[in-house]
């Protein structure tokens, strides 16, 4: 019975074991990457370059044309010629690690019911042991703004780290934003029917208005150093009025943005606007409120009939050449893998392709306000970047070899990488 039991028990490990890859242990030694092309994340890109870390920052970044000769033996040397290195990519707006499987309700913990919900956390619901994040992982998303959904006020959205034991591990900065769903002017009934009805919706300025009011009594409390009665969702929204927190607005047409830009800016707020598909007819009047876009899908189609086919795909170039802030975004969790593609999409209609990788690192970085720290590949920023033995941005070469966050090696498999392997050598052996 007792070797039974031992044997059981071996089996279940070794399950276990292949399950999930195990977080990375901390930098033991000093890493320099030589004969790549870096690009840096800032809009710049450096040829035959250099770049070391030790202790899980980067100490040095250079072109190998302009340095005095080197002891490689300081070293553990990786050899990036002919390769791409990129700063990791960061994914704003996402579910990954709140959602696991679309189908199975037990696995989905996005969501949160009631209307206004500014003080729901979404970093203690996030689930490290996801089968989703290595899959995200294998192309170049390092990071990621975990967002709550449901309602008016979804809740706080906090940044992670791709590889960690547990939430506590994974976080990068805790409770950095709360996000608000603007009132849409429309509202589309029927769709399951397969004959969908378009109307406007008579409630909108009533909605609106409970907005404001909400955030005005918000703002009263935030005055009350010590509220006789304390409020969680006024103590949740503090932050907004102080500086240290971020409202990130969801809307996308030209009225409702610039209503939502105005009512804040009214409060004292600077939003970042999400979504934004009419972003690109206003730009100048974004740049001149100073608010940030993180962009919807670029591989889409147009929000309108009558906009040109290619309207998404070259949206990113617009707002880039009226200066305005934006970064790459997409919905979902899974879908996050495919995030290099939608810069790389866009690089494609008319996006310079170093802000195409800015609008996917640093610029990101910049409206979740982590720039300090990561976004690019700087002296004194963290190491977390990755090596591609093609364009990361395309879906045909792109081939991540090698991860780092923080300074610790991660790996780039996933299941589909393990099962393709499995099912390759099967069939190879049977054609013997």
């Amino acid at each position: 019975m007792k070797k039974l039991t031992v044997f059981f028990l071996s089996i279940f490990c070794f399950f276990l074991s292949i399950a999930q890859e195990t977080p990375a242990p901390a930098q033991s030694e000093a890493i320099a990457i030589r004969g790549g092309t870096i690009h840096v994340g800032n809009g710049t890109a450096l040829e035959n370059g250099l770049l070391i870390f030790d202790k899980g920052k980067i100490v040095e970044v250079a072109s190998l044309n302009n340095l005095p000769p080197i002891n490689w033996n300081d070293y553990q040397v990786i050899d990036a010629t002919g390769k791409h290195i990129y700063p990791g990519f960061i994914a704003p707006n996402t579910q990954i690690g709140l959602s696991e499987i679309g189908a199975v309700r037990a696995t989905r913990d996005a969501n949160e019911i009631g209307y206004l919900n500014p003080s729901i956390r979404s970093i203690i619901a996030y689930n490290t042991d996801s089968r989703v994040t290595p899959t995200v992982r294998s192309n170049g998303v390092l990071m990621a703004q975990v967002v709550p959904q449901g309602g008016r006020i979804s809740g706080q959205s906090s940044i992670v780290q791709l590889d960690a034991w547990n939430w506590e591990d994974a976080a990068y900065k805790i409770d950095e934003g709360i996000h608000l769903s603007w009132p849409r002017m429309f509202t589309r009934t029927g769709w399951w029917t397969g004959n969908p009805v378009t109307k406007q919706n008579e409630k909108y300025a009533e909605q609106v208005r409970e907005i404001e009011a909400f955030f005005k009594e918000a703002k009263a409390y935030s005055i009350q150093t010590s509220p006789s009665t304390t409020n969680l969702k006024f103590e949740a929204m503090r932050g907004l009025f102080d500086g240290s927190k971020k409202l990130y607005v969801s809307t996308y047409y030209i009225k409702t943005i610039m209503e939502s830009v105005l009512v804040m800016k009214k409060l004292g707020i600077n939003m970042v606007l999400v979504g934004g598909d009419d972003a690109w007819r206003i730009p100048e009047f974004l740049k001149e409120n100073d608010i940030a876009v993180i962009l919807d899908e670029t591989q889409s189609l147009p929000a309108r009939t009558d906009e040109d086919i290619d309207q998404t795909f070259k949206k990113a170039t617009i707002l880039s050449d009226n200066n305005v802030l934006f970064a790459f975004g997409m919905d979902g969790y899974w879908q996050q893998r495919n995030l290099p593609f939608q810069a790389g999409q866009a690089a494609g209609f008319g996006l310079d392709y170093e802000k195409a990788v800015e609008g996917l690192t640093l610029n990101t970085a910049k409206i979740l306000g982590i720039d300090d720290t990561t976004g690019s590949l700087e002296d004194g920023k963290d190491a977390t970047l990755i090596i591609s033995e093609g364009d990361a941005l395309d879906m045909r070469t792109c081939k991540v070899t090698h991860a780092f966050i923080q300074g610790r090696s991660i790996s780039v498999d996933n299941k589909q990488k393990r099962l393709y392997r499995k099912f390759a050598q099967k069939y190879e052996s049977e054609k013997e």
